[in-house]
């Protein structure tokens, strides 16, 4: 619509142009005459060659003894008339015909012009319509009817309390009177908290689609313009048209982009932002319970928000949207999975166990993922070695064959490793290995993964303790086989993770008897990208950072215990994996006991390189930043 509105602009600008030209660009007829030079026009009246002549302004058209008809263009300060008087030439003027409306248009057609230019550019900036040239204030939320996509609960799985939850919001859209008869109200809007992929935008849709009511959608940062009062202007716009659509939902998707606490940031509290959060706030305070129209909003920043948007009368409810657990997912695998043809080996109730911690969006993307990788090789299905090696690259990342690492990096590499995943199943709290790779992966030259075997809810300070040794190993193992002036950067991820997880035991765990039960995450300077909060005096601080290098040293030692002890079975793995580069939790225990990591019958998985494993064990919450469980960085000069 917006492009034909604009195509239809230019095509009456040029229309309008060429209008105008053609009507004071000069006679028609003069095209159809042969152009001469004033002073031949001379020569042929002297010498009696031309019979007649027309005046029309500056223009002189004649017609010579040849019957062609000339034109040409008099100087301003000849003397035409005499001459053509005094040779006896027939002379006929033409009258100039130009109204005062005519020269008041060539005046004002350069101001027309720059006039249409602006309003081309404005409507194009202001987003092509919504009101013209002027519409600042008109709301940018989206109306999806049925017709666009349609969206119910049988497309959403995986997260059954939350549709629990908003039931009672598609039924009040569909009969209000149930409700209102008992004097009953229904919330007059729910914020969706949750992390990011867990489906509270797909979940918002699917409420709408049930419904079967207009679904209008709007992110936060549309309402904030660098305009003073436009997203006020916005707030009250989105509203009127959802008051015309009633019932209807009205669903503002990253909310904490305009629902910040008031008063948090600079410039006082009369700043764009905090105007548009105010109308917001009046707006959702002003609804009657029967006008049917309901706001939906979504966030995964809920402790930024202002209290006075959560307060009842604005979200009444709020809805945790979190990660699925096993049912969860293994429903969400077969929404996914209902386009994608399976082989007969797949089962995706062992792909389901597996990944926990998963959401709704990584079993998408490992979906996709195994999808991809068997049209790669051309297979006409997706078996589950695809799915195996979707989840190894969604988890480590791409393979890197082809970064060349000298036979020294690799063999410290491999020595890094084996000293994570000897340490990490000695160890009885920790994780179990998943597996072990020193083929480069993302931005690490190896890594040791360990996955959990069920969904983790909670951490205690003895698996603290003992995931930070297993962190640890890598530098103690490159420490003991190389010596204090060889170690590299390598460890520069693990201990990275290792802080990370001796300051939350410290600062907000209450794992540390000397700092004590007390939350310094938001008093310490610096912690997790804090600037504000209340300050703590000096020997807190010095005392909180003993305790965090006290457990990280702590864990060190002990991984360097273990390897001194072990230290036969840890060669064996490190040369197990310069032999076979990856090596499944199964193979590894394998080589460690100084047997091949595979059987005779072909159980055990990859060697040679090759990154296939005969089962999924478990996935990781997210994708790690760092290598996940001790990751080989490189070195510079890789």
């Amino acid at each position: 619509m917006n492009n034909a509105r604009n195509i239809a602009f230019w095509v009456v600008l040029f229309l309008l142009i060429l209008a105008l030209f053609n009507i004071f660009g000069g006679s028609g007829g003069s095209l159809q005459s042969r152009e001469m030079p004033y002073s031949e026009f001379v020569q042929r009246v002297e010498k009696h060659e031309v019979s007649k002549v027309t005046l029309d302004g500056e223009q002189v058209r004649f017609r010579g003894s040849d019957g062609q008809d000339y034109v040409t263009i008099k100087p301003q300060d000849a003397a035409i008339t005499d001459l053509l008087i005094q040779n006896n030439i027939p002379v006929q003027a033409v009258k100039q015909q130009q109204s005062g409306f005519q020269s008041f248009l060539i005046t004002l057609l350069p101001v027309l012009l720059l006039i249409g230019v602006w309003i081309f550019f404005m409507n194009r900036m202001q987003g092509g319509g919504k009101g013209g040239a002027m519409g600042f204030g008109k709301s940018r939320a989206k109306l999806l009817t049925e017709k666009q996509g349609r969206v119910t609960f049988d497309d959403v799985a995986g997260i059954d309390e939350a549709k629990e939850e908003l039931e009672e919001i598609v039924e009040f859209l569909r009969n209000p009177q149930k409700f209102s008869r008992l004097g009953g109200k229904i919330p007059k809007g729910a914020l969706l908290v949750g992390p990011p992929g867990t489906g509270k935008t797909l979940l918002a849709r699917a409420i709408a689609g049930e419904a079967g009511v207009p679904f209008f959608t709007i992110s936060g940062s549309d309402f904030v313009e660098m305009f003073v009062g436009v997203g006020a202007s916005r707030v009250r716009d989105m509203f009127e048209q959802a008051k015309k659509n009633a019932p209807c939902i009205v669903f503002i998707d990253e909310i904490d982009a305009v629902g910040r606490h008031r008063g948090a940031g600079y410039g006082g509290g009369n700043d764009e932002r905090e105007q548009t959060l105010n109308q917001l706030l009046v707006e959702m305070d002003g609804f009657e319970a029967n006008e049917g129209v309901i706001i939906l909003a979504a966030t995964n920043r809920k402790d930024v928000l202002d209290p006075a948007l959560l307060r009842p009368g604005r979200f009444d409810r709020q809805v945790t949207v979190g990660n699925p657990d096993i049912k969860g997912r293994e429903k969400i695998l077969n929404v996914h999975a209902r386009k994608t043809p399976l082989g007969p080996d797949v089962d995706l109730r062992i792909i389901a166990r597996g990944s926990p911690g998963f959401s709704g969006a990584d079993l998408a993307n490992l979906v996709n993922e195994a999808a991809l990788m068997a049209a790669r090789v051309g297979r006409r299905f997706v078996t589950m070695e695809d799915f195996e090696n979707a989840k190894d690259k969604v988890i480590m990342g791409a393979e890197r064959r082809s970064m060349v690492l000298t036979p020294e990096q690799k063999e410290k590499t491999a020595y890094h490793e084996a000293g994570h995943a000897v340490v990490g199943l000695t160890l009885p709290e920790c994780d179990p290995v998943y597996k072990a790779t020193i083929i480069p992966r993302g931005g690490a030259l190896g890594m040791v993964v360990s996955l959990p075997e069920i969904d983790r809810l909670n951490w205690h300070k003895s698996e603290c303790e003992q995931k930070l040794a297993m962190t640890m190993a890598g530098k103690a193992a490159e420490i003991i086989k190389y010596g204090e002036g060889a170690v590299s950067n390598g460890p520069a991820g693990d201990i990275q993770q290792a802080s990370g997880l001796a300051r939350a035991m410290v600062m907000r765990w209450g794992m540390s008897d000397k700092v004590g039960n007390i939350d310094y995450a938001e008093a310490h300077e610096g912690y997790q990208g804090n600037t504000g909060g209340f300050s703590v005096s000096a020997h807190t601080k010095e005392l909180i950072e003993e305790e965090v290098k006290r457990l990280i040293q702590s864990g060190y030692e002990r991984a360097f215990q273990i390897l001194t002890d072990r230290k036969a079975e840890w060669e064996r793995l490190a040369q197990g994996l310069l032999e076979y580069e990856t090596l499944t939790g199964e193979e590894i225990q394998r080589v460690i006991d100084g047997q091949p990591p595979q059987t005779g019958d072909g159980e055990g998985g990859s060697a040679s390189g090759n990154d296939d494993t005969s089962s999924i064990t478990s996935i990781p919450k997210t994708k790690p930043k760092a290598p996940p469980s001790g990751g080989m960085e490189p070195e510079p000069s890789v």
